[in-house]
C-alpha cells in the first residue's frame, strides 16, 4: 500500500510538471505561431503538429512501455521533450516558423508518453482505489494551473525574442521531471504472448469501450477546440497577454482542481452519471461564450470548460479500464489514445481556421453537435446498464 501511494504521489508530481509545460504551451503557442507564421490562419499549426505527433506516437509509446516498462518510457519521453523545448527556444530566437513547428512536434511525442501517467496510476492501484488514484494523478495539474500561464508571462521577456525565455523555462521543468521519474517503482508489465487475449476488433465492439472512446475523444476535442481558439479570440478583442494568461490559469485550474474529488464522486454516483455532468458543464461553457466577450465571459466559460473536461476525461479513463484484461491493456490503451488524440489534432488544427476566417461564434456553434453526441452515447450506455441486457457486444 505504501509503495502504491508513493508511486501515485510521484506520478502526480510528474503530471504537474507535464501539465505546467502544457499550460505554458497553450498560453503561448498560438501567439508565437501568429508572430512567426507568414499566413496568420496557420497560427495554431504548431499546436496542431504537437497533437499530430502525440497521436502518431501514442501507439508506439504504449507498446514501448509494454516491452520495457513504464519508467523507461517516461524517461525516454522526457528526453524527447527537453530536446523539443530547446529547439523551440532556438526557433523563436531565429524567427524560424518551421523549426518552431518541429519543436512543437517533439513536445507532442513527449506528451504521448506522459499521457500514460493516468494509466500507470491504474496499474499500481488496487481495484477499489483505481478511480481515486487516477484522479489524484490528474490533480497534479492544479499546480500547472497556478504556475504554467504565469510562468509563461513571467518568462516571456527573459530573452530578446518574445516567449523564447518561456520555452527555456519549459526545458528546465522537463529536466526536473526526468529526475523525478528515476524514483518510480512500477511493477514490470504483463507481457502479452502472440494471440493472447481478445482481438482489438472484439474489444472495440464492446459498448463500454465505444462510450469510453467517445467520451475521451469528444470530451478532449471539445475542450481543445475552444481552448486553442480562446487566446486568438482574446487577441482579436484587444486583450493584453496578462489577461489571456489569467483566463488560461483558471481554465487549467478548472481542468484539474476537481480531480481531488472526481474519483470519490465516481465511486459515489457512478462513472456514467459523472460523465453526463461533464457534458452539462461543457454546454454551460458554450452558452456563456455565445452571450458575450467580456473578460468575465472568457474567464467563466474557460473555467466551466475545464471542469467539463475533467469529469468527461477522468470518467472515460475510468470506464476504459473495464474494457480490457491485463494482457490486453497495452493495445487497448494505445487504440484509445490514438483515437483521442486524432480527434484533438483535428480540433486544434481547425481552431485557427475557424477563428480567423469564421469568427468566435462559429467556434462555439461548431462544438454543440459534439457535446450532443457525447451525451447521447453516455445516456445510451446508462440506460443499457439499467436494462436486463448484458453489456458485452454491440450486436446484443
Amino acid at each position: 500500500m505504501n509503495n502504491m501511494k508513493k508511486n501515485v504521489l510521484l506520478l502526480s508530481a510528474c503530471q504537474a510538471m507535464f501539465m505546467t509545460g502544457g499550460s505554458l504551451l497553450i498560453a503561448t503557442s498560438a501567439l508565437v505561431g501568429y508572430r512567426l507564421s507568414p499566413d496568420k490562419a496557420l497560427a495554431t499549426l504548431p499546436l496542431a503538429m504537437q497533437m499530430l505527433a502525440n497521436m502518431l506516437t501514442s501507439i508506439p509509446a504504449s507498446l514501448f512501455m509494454q516491452r520495457f516498462g513504464r519508467r523507461a518510457g517516461f524517461l525516454l519521453g522526457s528526453t524527447i521533450g527537453i530536446g523539443g523545448a530547446g529547439l523551440a527556444t532556438y526557433a523563436i530566437v531565429t524567427s524560424s516558423f518551421t523549426l518552431f513547428v518541429l519543436g512543437a512536434a517533439l513536445s507532442g511525442m513527449f506528451a504521448s508518453f506522459s499521457n500514460y501517467y493516468r494509466f500507470a496510476a491504474a496499474d499500481v492501484a488496487t481495484e477499489d482505489y483505481r478511480s481515486t488514484a487516477i484522479s489524484y494523478v490528474m490533480a497534479g495539474g492544479v499546480i500547472a494551473a497556478l504556475i504554467g500561464p504565469n510562468l509563461a508571462h513571467w518568462t516571456s521577456a527573459w530573452l530578446a525574442a518574445p516567449f523564447a525565455g518561456s520555452y527555456l523555462a519549459l526545458a528546465a521543468i522537463l529536466l526536473l521531471s526526468f529526475a523525478t521519474q528515476l524514483f518510480l517503482d512500477i511493477p514490470n508489465p504483463v507481457h502479452a504472448t502472440h494471440g493472447s487475449g481478445r482481438t482489438l476488433g472484439t474489444i472495440a465492439r464492446q459498448p463500454v469501450f465505444v462510450v469510453a472512446a467517445i467520451g475521451g475523444m469528444l470530451g478532449y476535442g471539445i475542450m481543445a477546440l475552444v481552448m486553442t481558439a480562446t487566446p486568438l479570440a482574446m487577441h482579436d478583442h484587444h486583450y493584453a497577454f496578462g489577461d489571456t494568461a489569467f483566463v488560461i490559469e483558471w481554465h487549467v485550474l478548472g481542468m484539474f482542481a476537481p480531480s481531488f474529488f472526481t474519483g470519490h464522486l465516481i465511486r459515489r454516483f457512478g462513472v456514467l452519471q459523472i460523465m453526463l455532468v461533464g457534458g452539462l458543464l461543457s454546454t454551460a461553457c458554450i452558452s456563456v461564450n455565445l452571450t458575450g466577450t467580456s473578460l468575465s465571459h472568457f474567464w467563466l466559460a474557460l473555467l466551466l470548460l475545464g471542469m467539463g473536461w475533467n469529469f468527461l476525461f477522468i470518467g472515460a479513463t475510468t470506464l476504459l479500464t473495464e474494457a480490457y484484461a491485463p494482457e490486453e491493456k497495452a493495445k487497448t490503451q494505445a487504440l484509445n489514445d490514438f483515437m483521442v488524440f486524432s480527434t484533438v489534432t483535428i480540433a486544434v488544427l481547425s481552431a485557427g481556421t475557424l477563428q480567423n476566417r469564421l469568427g468566435w461564434q462559429a467556434v462555439n456553434y461548431g462544438v454543440i453537435p459534439l457535446i450532443a453526441v457525447t451525451m447521447i452515447a453516455v445516456t445510451w450506455l446508462l440506460l443499457r446498464r439499467r436494462s436486463t441486457l448484458p453489456v458485452t457486444d454491440l450486436s446484443v
